[in-house]
């Protein structure tokens, strides 16, 4: 599967703490991408993010990546630069796409850049950045919103729901609807917990176990892999843009401990 490959990556973290107060982005752009060039995203891709983080622990994160002439989108990176897992969610377009919007819910765990980079058909990098300022709550290690026990109990239920339309891009920036796409949210109940949490009972650390890939296929055909990390906020949150055409949507989630969890919905009159 896709996701397999980006272990290394998205495990890049491990050697940045060093770095984070030089340059967290020098390095997981030379883990990512070696010595290939990265264009300027200025009217490709518009990044929605708050000034300031409300909840930490989970913040709505979303951009609009609006493809180059004679090109398609293949790849979007989400990098939250100073985060312990900066390389914060991956997705990959099974068929290239004109245009691609995603929303998500994220832990941002200290003040950080924000960096988005499109991956185009023909090889083309591009990126755009913002800053998020935060609450300073600790999100990566704040303690589980849910009791363990409980949350273990729902882990694994997904949602889709239908929630309108999307923004369209317009000179680099989210506008009013541009093209007939839909919103569908997707809502997975899981801990998501970090492996920097506390047990309030016990004082031990929670091991790991996140929500590792989201494969999403649209009228029986793949439309994007999401490979998630430890950004990723409790009980995570995914919308996207999908044709109004669709018909029906199959949602499968696998978690860092083999978990596996699948939901089929009919969007009949979408």
């Amino acid at each position: 599967m896709k996701h397999l490959g980006l272990t290394a990556a998205l495990l890049c973290w491990a050697a940045l703490p060093a770095l984070a107060n030089t340059d967290s982005w020098t390095a997981v752009k030379q883990q990512l991408y070696g010595e290939r060039v990265m264009l300027s995203g200025e009217g490709i891709i518009a990044i929605d993010a708050p000034y300031r983080t409300y909840d930490d622990a989970r913040t709505d994160l979303a951009a609009q990546i609006k493809a180059p002439p004679g090109a398609q989108i293949t790849k979007v990176t989400v990098v939250l630069d100073e985060n312990p897992m900066p390389v914060s969610a991956v997705f990959d377009l099974d068929t290239p796409q004109p245009g691609f919007y995603f929303d998500i819910t994220m832990r941002v765990n200290g003040p950080t850049p924000m960096h988005v980079i499109a991956e185009t058909s023909d090889g083309r990098l591009f990126v755009s950045e913002t800053f998020v300022k935060t609450s300073g709550q600790g999100a990566c290690a704040a303690p589980p919103g849910t009791d363990p026990e409980i949350a273990l109990a729902t882990l694994g239920q997904i949602n889709i729901d239908l929630a309108g339309t999307v923004s369209g891009v317009e000179g680099g920036r989210l506008t009013s609807l541009a093209a007939r796409l839909g919103r569908m949210d997707v809502d997975i109940s899981h801990p998501s917990h970090s492996g920097m949490q506390m047990d309030q009972i016990s004082l031990l650390f929670i091991p790991m176990r996140y929500v590792e890939n989201i494969e999403i296929d649209l009228d029986g055909a793949g439309f994007v892999d999401l490979t998630g990390s430890i950004s990723l906020s409790e009980n995570p949150r995914l919308g996207l843009a999908v044709p109004q055409s669709t018909r029906s949507v199959d949602v499968t989630m696998t978690d860092t401990d083999g978990t596996v969890s699948h939901v089929h919905k009919e969007l009949a009159g979408f």
